[in-house]
């Protein structure tokens, strides 16, 4: 009995609130539906693997308030939860990954495809067909136009139409692109650069900008007024949607590997520091400027890997080379310890209601932590 009771003491709150699977391989990335009833987990070997949102035992469900004391405390799962639905490999790494529809996916092939994967795994309609595999893949479901990748050449859809590659005088492009918040504009790497391209009529470019090196990630803020990319080397670029203009924050100890937008804070996020690296868009840091600094969490000895901002709170979400994953509050130090160690986190995502947060790891850990109603007030 010592030991039980000891055993649950040590449980954490991942242990508590997560629904846990571990895939063959690493997970590369994830994405939450467009509804928020399913979530999809890119490996490494090329397979993706689905999981239900529903949580079949809810925290609310186990959590207990003693009477005399008024603790609070959480019983843990007891039941076993529905295994992942998995694809067959569709590509020789990790697959190219966009919501699409209500509650399916777009995942880009090694043929060449951008295929419909529907929330029960089945492959649906090929939406966008072209010469090589699909390395990158974004779709707009406010313009219905899906972007689509293959190194070398951008090329456009809508609907389900054929494929129209944007032409270009300057070097290939390189396998990052994502269309801003209201599907109108599109951008893309190019070499170490990025080009920005008007897609609500005929595509035409807007403008081509130069970095220091090549651009992995491209994030557009919620309002579309700024980009920022993390680069191959060295920090992140932050780019103005309006003028064009172009700062470098470097200073980073490892790559800026995501970068995310809070947009209850107007805030920018990024990983790659010893702590959540982040700046009040009031005042960006453009030309070495820190007065917007966001000091969050605490500071430590492991860089961390991933961000993700809440929704609707003024939370970050973070996840570190060690396992470690934290909740920390916007501009503050108070953190909320998720998961103290472990594999590391390689991919962090919330749910669009902020119920969920989606977690994947080097280890092939593909988790939901479902949170209880009432723990962020």
């Amino acid at each position: 009995m010592v030991m039980n009771q000891h055993a649950i003491q040590n449980l954490t709150l991942f242990d508590l609130l997560a629904r846990s699977w571990r895939r063959p391989s690493a997970i590369a990335d994830l994405r939450f539906s467009a509804d928020g009833s399913t979530v999809a987990f890119t490996c490494v070997d090329g397979t993706v693997a689905i999981a239900a949102v529903a949580d079949q035992e809810p925290p609310e469900s186990r959590i207990r308030v003693s009477g005399d004391l008024g603790r609070t405390t959480i019983r843990p799962r007891e039941r076993p939860q529905a295994p992942l639905i998995a694809t067959a490999a569709l590509a020789d790494g990790d697959v190219p990954l966009a919501s699409y529809l209500s509650s399916g996916f777009l995942v880009g092939t090694a043929a060449g495809e951008a295929v419909h994967l529907a929330a029960d795994g089945n492959m649906m309609e090929t939406l966008v067909k072209i010469d090589g595999p699909v390395v990158a893949v974004d779709h707009n479901p406010r313009t219905a136009i899906t972007a689509v990748s293959n190194r070398q050449d951008v090329f456009l859809a809508r609907g389900q139409g054929d494929a129209v590659r944007l032409r270009h005088d300057a070097t290939p492009s390189t396998d990052a692109l994502a269309f801003s918040p209201g599907g109108r504009r599109l951008a893309h790497g190019l070499g170490d650069g990025l080009s920005i391209w008007a897609v609500d009529g005929d595509a035409t470019p807007i403008r081509d900008v130069s970095f220091s090196a090549r651009p992995v990630s491209i994030r557009w803020s919620g309002d579309g007024t700024w980009l920022a990319c993390g680069l191959e080397a060295g920090g992140f670029a932050l780019v103005s949607a309006a003028d064009g203009r172009i700062d470098l924050v470097e200073g980073f100890p490892s790559p800026v590997r995501t970068l995310c937008w809070s947009l209850p804070e107007n805030a920018l996020f990024a990983s790659g520091a010893f702590r959540i690296a982040g700046w009040s868009m009031t005042a960006p840091p453009l030309d070495g400027d820190t007065s917007g600094a966001l000091e969050t969490g605490r500071a430590g000895l492991v860089p961390v890997e991933t961000v993700a901002a809440h929704p609707e709170k003024k939370l970050i979400a973070a996840g570190y080379a060690n396992g470690r994953i934290t909740i920390a509050q916007i501009g503050a130090r108070d953190e909320l310890l998720v998961r103290p160690l472990g594999s590391a986190v390689t991919a962090l995502a919330w749910s669009g209601d902020g119920r969920h947060l989606a977690v994947g790891a080097v280890d092939g850990t593909a988790a939901i932590v479902t949170f209880p109603a009432q723990m962020f007030k």
